[in-house]
């Protein structure tokens, strides 16, 4: 397995600084792994490290070849998605960061690929922003901070007066806003060790809900609540207005060694494309993948579709289309399917939407509840 670098200034003895500030590995690490080479940078007396060469979390088939390190897609998706799924695949929806440190405050300096930082209806924090969770001493993960941009480069304090101790950290990436580069600083006295991703994510394919508007944090979004709640590695493959069981993103869910599919396009979807895409999207993960559990989710209705018949109707048709598809999925023999209804997945007080279509955090939370237990079930876990 290749060895990316890590902070161990105590077990690294060979460091030798450049005239630059640049700490390097002496030559005879540097020439064996040139990724081992650039350690560190001290800048205003803060050791920034560049997790570009590190592993992250979130991003599917690492070892293919990257427009930028961020990208949830290869490079191979350009020409074979659609022109839309692969400009929203430069999004880092779903990437996470994992490190651990004794620091008691946290540097954070990262350039982001549009300037636009928010939209009118989700703020800058969740679209543009990094959200920082820690283990707390049970081991469960609680929030620490998160960024609030205000320009397409941020180089800020993020939180400082942290307890003492080594911890394990987690950092969410922007969910609407791709990243250029990323570095987290603490002082040079204190450590800092990137960790591994790890192995068999959750793998969401869906729509901008999955992606994660409108969710206040990145942190926020259910898919990362719920990869809390497992402690296991999340793929967010949500695609705004652009989910909709594509054939050629499928033969990307294929290449993932994933724990469980998560399959919720529908509401970007109707009817007849239900009843048209879900059969063979399904066959075509199951013919690659015979005992990876898949799960298909319901759309949910809108907050308001209460008071709007025509809406309502097509959620209601969108359903009926796919427990159709279900049904014949079933019948034609095919195992290790389960399904998620929609109608509860905001609630039923009609206050789980930002705008009516879109989670609101409370809304979030809400899906979280609804798919944890079909997961489990799924997935096997207590």
């Amino acid at each position: 397995m290749k060895i990316h670098w890590l902070l161990l200034a105590a077990a690294i003895p060979c460091l030798v600084v450049s005239a630059n500030g640049q700490e390097k590995v002496a030559d005879s690490i540097g020439n064996l792994d040139p990724e081992m080479a650039a350690v560190r940078t001290v800048e205003d007396g803060v050791a920034w490290y560049d997790i570009a060469k590190q592993n992250i979390e979130g991003r599917i088939l690492p070892e293919q070849d990257r427009e930028r390190w961020f990208d949830r897609f290869p490079k191979s998706a350009d020409g074979s998605v659609t022109s839309n799924v692969w400009n929203l695949s430069r999004h880092s929806a779903g990437m996470m960061v994992r490190f651990k440190t004794d620091a008691t405050a946290i540097h954070i300096h990262y350039k982001l690929m549009r300037g636009a930082l928010a939209m009118p209806h989700m703020p800058a924090t969740g679209v543009s922003g990094v959200d920082l969770y820690a283990r707390d001493g049970n081991g469960d993960w609680r929030w620490v901070q998160v960024t609030r941009p205000t320009s397409q480069v941020v180089k800020t304090l993020l939180v400082d007066g942290l307890a003492p101790g080594t911890r394990e950290y987690a950092a969410y990436l922007p969910l609407y806003n791709g990243v250029e580069y990323l570095k987290f600083g603490v002082s040079p006295e204190n450590s800092f060790e990137q960790l591994t991703s790890r192995e068999k994510p959750i793998v969401f394919y869906g729509t901008s809900i999955t992606h994660g508007a409108c969710a206040s944090r990145p942190g926020m979004v259910h898919t990362g609540i719920l990869g809390r709640r497992f402690d296991q590695p999340v793929v967010n493959l949500g695609f705004s207005g652009n989910g909709k069981m594509d054939p050629e993103v499928g033969n990307y869910l294929i290449q993932i060694d994933a724990a469980v599919y998560v399959i919720d396009c529908l509401p970007n979807m109707n009817a007849a494309m239900v009843a048209d895409r879900c059969i063979p999207l399904v066959k075509q993960i199951r013919a690659a993948k015979p005992h990876t559990p898949i799960v298909l989710v319901e759309d949910r209705r809108n907050t308001n579709s209460w008071i709007l018949p025509a809406r309502d109707a097509h959620h209601t048709a969108n359903h009926e289309a796919l427990q159709a598809a279900y049904k014949s999925l079933l019948a034609d023999g095919v195992t290790g399917l389960h399904y998620i209804a929609g109608d509860e997945l905001y609630g039923t007080d009609g206050d789980g939407a930002t705008d009516g279509s879109h989670a609101s955090d409370l809304g979030f939370m809400r899906q979280a509840d609804v798919f944890e237990p079909v997961l489990r079930k799924a997935m096997n876990v207590e």
